[in-house]
């Protein structure tokens, strides 16, 4: 049974070069309090000098961006296949004139980061979205003939309005006419005021807890209700971090629907596919959850069949100098364990086989 690692991510030296070269977020620096660490700041006022030094970005060292390392992660927790993606924020902040060749760039050294170890590395692509729809689809074309690549990786904002948004029917398209995955992966959080005037004492527990997978959910209900599913029935998304709240709230979300006069006045209430029928049609959800509790829910959503394991590689690192394992990866190993303690099949497909099947590893 092969275990699959579908959400870690690589920042390859070409977006390490990039991110060096900028001075405004998203950047990687130093700070006049803590000289010796470089700071990757990827969120807005991440980088404000009243907070914290801690809560300022993540230290990055080269478990972001050497290859050797990730492989070395694998290792350690027997993770024999990674498909690997570049991480938020993607390109989305590139100037329109850049970001097409940008992405060729690096979707060309994440490629060949896997050609280094044959059978071991795949990955998701990364599109310019700040530029011209018609680049974006240039590359979609270009990825489904590269060899490692398995779909691409896209954040919550699309071309800039939101994924819901009808410039973004184009691209959506090319994706499902040439069968290729979206891996959904959250950035920009909620804004910053909902959390209160003492967020900044708590770290990033409020925004990567609770901000990130509310955006997925938003965004995916965005997507439902303007049709995307409706318009593109063949469309698969696998939703970072078990689909947010989407799979507890995804009964609240169909009532509402139902229930409000609006829609029914605009028309849109009749002749829709549902939420469940997309969960359990176009939707994939990864199980990095850290629960049986979350687990079961993603599971009771969209079915065994369609979970996939992830480790969220290189963040949520143990705080620990001396420690070998992850305490997040072995969260999510126990968390499938007790799930699926009964039924081995499910819990080999969760940790492998359904990936292999799914984004067809191996071929």
């Amino acid at each position: 049974m092969p275990i699959v690692d579908i959400h870690t991510h690589i920042y390859p030296p070409t977006y390490v070069e990039l991110l060096r070269s900028r001075t405004t977020v998203p950047y990687v620096r130093t700070f006049p309090d803590a000289p010796e660490s470089s700071r990757l700041i990827i969120l807005p006022g991440e980088d404000d000098p009243s907070t914290p030094s801690t809560s300022r970005g993540r230290p990055i060292g080269p478990e972001y961006y050497d290859i050797a390392q990730k492989i070395a992660f694998m290792d350690t927790h027997k993770i024999d296949t990674s498909v690997i993606s570049l991480a938020n924020p993607w390109l989305d902040f590139l100037p329109s004139e850049e970001a097409g060749e940008a992405a060729r760039r690096i979707n060309d050294d994440v490629d060949g980061l896997c050609a280094q170890y044959p059978g071991r590395l795949y990955a998701f692509g990364t599109l310019p979205l700040s530029a011209p729809a018609e680049t974006a689809i240039k590359e979609i074309e270009r990825l489904a003939g590269l060899k490692h690549m398995r779909g691409v990786i896209m954040g919550t904002s699309g071309l800039g309005k939101g994924l819901d948004d009808a410039a973004l029917d184009p691209i959506y398209a090319a994706l499902e006419k040439h069968e290729t995955l979206i891996f959904l992966h959250p950035h920009y959080g909620l804004p910053a005021s909902v959390y209160g005037p003492r967020a900044n004492e708590y770290g990033h527990v409020l925004p990567l807890a609770l901000g990130f997978p509310l955006e997925t959910t938003i965004a995916v209900s965005r997507m439902l209700l303007s049709g995307v599913w409706d318009r593109f029935t063949k469309l698969k998304v696998l939703l970072a971090h078990s689909g947010g709240t989407l799979p507890f709230l995804a009964g609240r979300l169909e009532s509402c629907i139902q229930h409000d006069g609006h829609l029914k006045e605009a028309g849109k209430t009749e002749g829709r596919r549902d939420v469940w029928d997309i969960l359990k049609t176009n939707i994939y959800l990864d199980a990095v959850i850290y629960s049986e509790v979350g687990l079961k829910a993603a599971m009771n959503a969209s079915g065994a069949d369609r979970l996939l394991f992830g480790t969220d590689h290189p963040f949520f690192p143990p705080l620990e100098r001396d420690a070998k394992e992850w305490h997040s990866v072995n969260a999510n190993y126990s968390a499938i364990s007790t799930t699926f303690k009964d039924d081995q099949a499910s819990a080999q497909g969760v940790l492998g086989n359904n990936a292999v099947r799914i984004l067809k590893l191996g071929l």
